[in-house]
């Protein structure tokens, strides 16, 4: 092949697989990354994902932490237990509904953003190689695949034993 001559393209089944290897990888390092992360503020990785979620959406319930990273009450407790004593987050009672607790990052959440600046630079970078129109396919995907995760994850804590071990069979109706 010459060198002004563009390789074949692949075929769909070939890039969907492609796709899927890479995105495995990615999702893996993202994981062991924000452990990394986690160990250096001194939290569990579930603590940073509750603390990630309180920067993103500002002041929530614990219930909708809870809901929102599929961990259980009694785990979200001992997770803003280890937040508040860290630092990085508040508990008050809702001034409306005093039953409610609403939770607020602090001034030292914002710790974690010192953490993600070289990868965010880095993914900066890397984004220039984008046309808009590739960037709009892009965020379509994120937007579309974040959802199905959420609904995988919930689906997959309800098939558990109640401690969070897998059953052998999944329940009637399970997909």
């Amino acid at each position: 092949m010459s060198s002004q001559e563009s390789p074949a393209p692949r075929d769909r089944q070939a890039l969907v697989a492609e796709f899927d290897e890479g995105m495995r990888a990615l999702v893996s390092r993202s994981v062991l990354f924000h452990h990394a992360v986690a160990d250096r503020l001194g939290i569990n990785v579930s603590d940073l994902n509750c603390l990630g979620i309180l920067e993103m959406t500002g002041p929530t319930t614990a219930g909708t932490l809870a809901e929102q990273t599929g961990l259980t009450t009694g785990a979200i407790t001992g997770a803003l237990d280890r937040l508040e004593s860290a630092g990085y987050a508040r508990r008050e009672r809702d001034v409306n509904d005093r039953r409610r607790v609403i939770v607020r990052p602090l001034e030292g959440a914002a710790e974690i953003y010192r953490f993600f600046a070289s990868l965010g630079a880095a993914t900066e970078k890397l984004f220039e190689r984008y046309t808009d129109e590739q960037l709009e396919v892009l965020v379509d995907f994120v937007e579309r695949a974040g959802p199905i995760t959420y609904e995988e994850m919930t689906k997959l804590r309800a098939w558990g034993d109640g401690a969070g071990r897998l059953q052998k069979e999944r329940p009637a109706g399970q997909a």
